[in-house]
């Protein structure tokens, strides 16, 4: 695993115990198609959360990673996912971003609400 990866997953890792402290399930992670991929996918009585991960030594530019282009991108694999999975069709959908500091950085998890991608 290359070191950037391998961060990658720490991160991932790191998002998804918080969440599963929360009373979220895992449904998928690093699920992929065509259009990209879905860092992870969880779910909460009735709700999914998608959950777009970044992990980053210098907070300041994670954010700006998700830019329109990436917005699209995740949006259409959401809607592949989506249309694989009729079950969860009423299931509410949120869309996040979860930025990670790595280390040698500290700090809490940052959370961003993507309102407008699907």
């Amino acid at each position: 695993m290359t070191q950037t990866r391998g961060r990658g997953f720490w991160a991932e890792t790191r998002v998804m115990e918080l969440l599963h402290c929360r009373g979220w399930s895992l449904i998928e992670r690093n699920w992929r198609c065509r259009w990209g991929e879905i860092d992870l996918l969880m779910h909460k009585n009735g709700q999914l959360l998608v959950v777009e991960v970044k992990g980053r030594r210098s907070m300041a530019w994670g954010l700006c990673s998700v830019d329109s282009a990436k917005r699209r991108r995740l949006g259409k694999a959401i809607g592949c996912w989506r249309s694989l999975h009729p079950e969860r069709a009423d299931c509410q959908l949120q869309v996040a971003v979860a930025l990670v500091p790595l280390p040698p950085a500290r700090g809490a998890v940052r959370w961003y609400c993507l309102e407008r991608l699907c």
